[in-house]
């Protein structure tokens, strides 16, 4: 079954692509929910013309999200977490955790937008992250997670 996303969906694609999906997830999820319509001529023809329309301002906006991705990628930044025994952290490090330093940094980047390999982080080291600034606009983010001081803040 074809349909045209009206909004972005994580691991099918963004709004206004064109995607096969089975029918029962199509049917039942997809187009109920709003998330889809089906992909007839008609409607192709439609966003082939909004895309075109559309063309002009993406471009304005793939240079935006290219000069927040140059400044996000010249912070190195490292990531303080409580460790236990053979370098094994209390908890792990989540999206929200890399949103949330960026956040400190100045940055801001919405955890749904950022893509961290195995979905956490269990292990001192050094990282990669997906982060996505647009549909045209991805980048690999390298960042460390340190061991944090056992230093109170004042002392």
């Amino acid at each position: 079954m074809e349909l045209i996303l009206k909004e972005d969906i994580d691991n099918l694609g963004f709004k206004d692509d064109i995607v096969t999906v089975k029918n029962g997830f199509g049917r039942n999820f997809l187009i109920p929910n709003g998330k889809a319509i089906l992909a007839t001529d008609s409607a192709k023809k439609i966003l082939a013309e909004n895309l075109k329309q559309r063309l002009k301002k993406d471009q304005k906006l793939v240079k935006e999200a290219q000069k927040a991705a140059d400044s996000i990628l010249k912070i190195n930044l490292k990531i303080p977490a409580k460790v236990g025994e053979g370098n094994k952290l209390f908890g792990s490090i989540s999206s929200k955790d890399l949103s949330d330093a960026l956040s400190k940094e100045g940055k801001e980047l919405d955890k749904k937008y950022i893509s961290i390999p195995g979905r956490n982080i269990k292990r001192l080291g050094n990282y990669e992250a997906t982060l996505r600034f647009h549909r045209d606009v991805i980048v690999k983010y390298p960042f460390e997670v340190t061991a944090q001081s056992n230093k109170k803040p004042g002392n």
